[in-house]
């Protein structure tokens, strides 16, 4: 069976989002610059580990087959959540979070079409 440019390309972008993002969370879960910028938003540090560890989870069942539509749906929750929680401090430099959340709505989008069913 060949793989089409385009099934190789929205696999690739899967894969890239997913693995940026869970570098991403699991450094934002464990940095000290984290608790720094936590603590002028006013939010206690578990909130760095409890945010980081959600996304973390969420990037890793986004790269998982059988629990992609899961782990997308709560990638897009938490970008939402952070977008929000960034524009409520004056933080308006949102972009890469609506470029992630784009990212992971075309591979779903994508993966529901190659699958011929409907979940998205």
């Amino acid at each position: 069976m060949t793989v089409s440019r385009q099934e190789a390309a929205m696999v690739a972008l899967r894969w890239t989002v997913g693995v940026v993002v869970l570098l991403e969370s699991v450094y934002f879960a464990i940095a000290t610059s984290t608790a720094h910028h936590l603590a002028k938003m006013g939010l206690p540090r578990w909130f760095g580990f409890a945010l980081g560890g959600a996304e973390a989870l969420a990037a890793v069942l986004f790269l998982v087959s059988a629990t992609r539509a899961a782990g997308g749906y709560a990638l897009l929750v938490i970008f939402a959540i952070a977008a929000v929680l960034h524009l409520l401090h004056g933080e308006i430099d949102v972009g890469g979070l609506a470029v992630y959340a784009m990212a992971v709505i075309a591979s779903m989008h994508h993966e529901d079409h190659a699958s011929g069913g409907a979940r998205v």
